[in-house]
């Protein structure tokens, strides 16, 4: 129970690292605008555990993926739903916010939802329902009182489809925009002058993404070589793909420079002046920086077909969802080939008119999102916070 009724009481949980750092930077940000005065209890991994917490199982319980690690750890997993459900229901926070991984923790809300009904549930990250599955927003409104949206776009889609209350907070790549200056010094240690191109080289973190884009983005890569002297190439990778990465890259007929970190990345963002990436997250991360870009995607022909009739959206990439029209070109499939990849980055990595419109077209996404800003794990907080009863606001 509550050791001090007076204080508010929030549950956050995570089930894997991309929610546990949302939760953590979450964390921080409600001692800030509680001036400390708060009790956080539930579920993380690492960076939740830096701020404090104390969490009700080691993340790595649930941090799988696919089903060759999921099928054995089953088992698991669904104890660590019932405990955390458990928990929810015997310690009776004030708020209980569920954050990413939905797999595992709509399933905890659920349950919190059926046996403790007067505990308001917060979603920070919802799935993507608005791209397909768009009924699963209506079924999220029956266990959920509020969504924390990362995309400016996501209360209107609420609203309109389940009449969910919706806030749109913010996306966490905000807070990770590059330093200024990194750009200048990541050229500079180089010998890059400031007016020479660069173009990244995004292939994606899955290994299937590799696999699948490393030779066309290495074959448009000497196309450009071809007809854009002094062009460099420089490739920000993971380790866990960082093999493959290396292995794909030795068949490459131009030199591309590797790089791995999260600053390193931030500081190619800040230098680049184009980028040909993956479809996924990196599309918005490029956009915040102000790095036009081309995109491509392939996944297995079936699958393909699959998704095709499910997809509910005109746009795989967020930036043009977000500013509602094909700003940046996407490339998918059988189309993804690179003398076509070529033609769509040659206009971006010159002083043309293609490239001044796509560079005004990100500024607006970033006024958009809300860059400059307060930061967004500041408004979550802030959203949380209103949820709490009266007495405690």
């Amino acid at each position: 129970m509550k050791d001090d009724v007076s204080i508010p009481h929030i549950m956050l949980v995570a089930g894997e690292p991309s929610g546990d750092a949302l939760g953590g930077e979450l964390m921080e940000a409600l001692k800030e605008l509680t001036h400390g005065a708060v009790r956080i209890t539930g579920a993380g991994g690492p960076k939740m555990i830096a701020q404090g917490l104390t969490s009700i199982f080691p993340m790595s319980d649930t941090s799988v993926m696919g089903p060759r690690e999921v099928i054995p750890r089953l088992p698991l997993i669904l104890r660590r739903m019932r405990e955390t459900a458990d928990f929810a229901v015997r310690e009776r926070p004030d708020v209980l916010v569920i954050i990413d991984s939905p797999d595992f923790t709509h399933m905890v809300a659920k349950r919190v939802a059926k046996r403790a009904p007067d505990i308001p549930i917060a979603n920070y990250v919802s799935p993507s329902v608005w791209a397909w599955r768009r009924g699963r927003a209506r079924g999220m409104a029956k266990y959920v009182k509020r969504v924390l949206a990362l995309l400016p776009f996501e209360p209107d889609f609420f609203r309109a489809e389940a009449n969910l209350d919706c806030v749109y907070v913010g996306h966490p790549a905000i807070e990770r925009l590059p330093a200024a200056g990194s750009g200048e010094a990541f050229r500079k240690a180089r010998g890059l002058a400031s007016d020479q191109p660069i173009l990244l080289i995004l292939p994606g973190s899955r290994t299937n993404e590799v696999k699948r884009l490393i030779a066309d983005f290495g074959a448009t890569a000497a196309l450009l070589a071809r007809d854009i002297p002094g062009i460099k190439f420089v490739l920000p990778t993971v380790p866990h793909v960082r093999h493959l990465v290396e292995e794909g890259v030795k068949s490459w007929t131009v030199p591309v420079e590797l790089i791995e970190g999260e600053d390193e990345k931030r500081a190619a963002f800040d230098a680049a002046t184009a980028a040909l990436a993956a479809s996924g997250t990196v599309s918005l991360e490029l956009g915040l920086a102000r790095v036009p870009m081309v995109i491509a995607y392939k996944i297995d022909p079936i699958a393909a077909w699959v998704v095709s009739g499910l997809l509910k959206v005109p746009s795989v990439v967020v930036v043009n969802l977000i500013l509602d029209r094909p700003s940046v070109r996407e490339f998918l499939q059988f189309a993804a080939k690179p003398a076509a990849l070529a033609d769509a980055l040659k206009p971006l990595l010159r002083d043309t008119p293609a490239r001044k419109q796509a560079l005004a077209d990100l500024d607006e996404l970033r006024e958009i999102m809300g860059v400059g800003g307060d930061r967004p794990s500041l408004r979550a907080a802030r959203a949380v916070l209103e949820m709490l009863p009266p007495r405690l606001r």
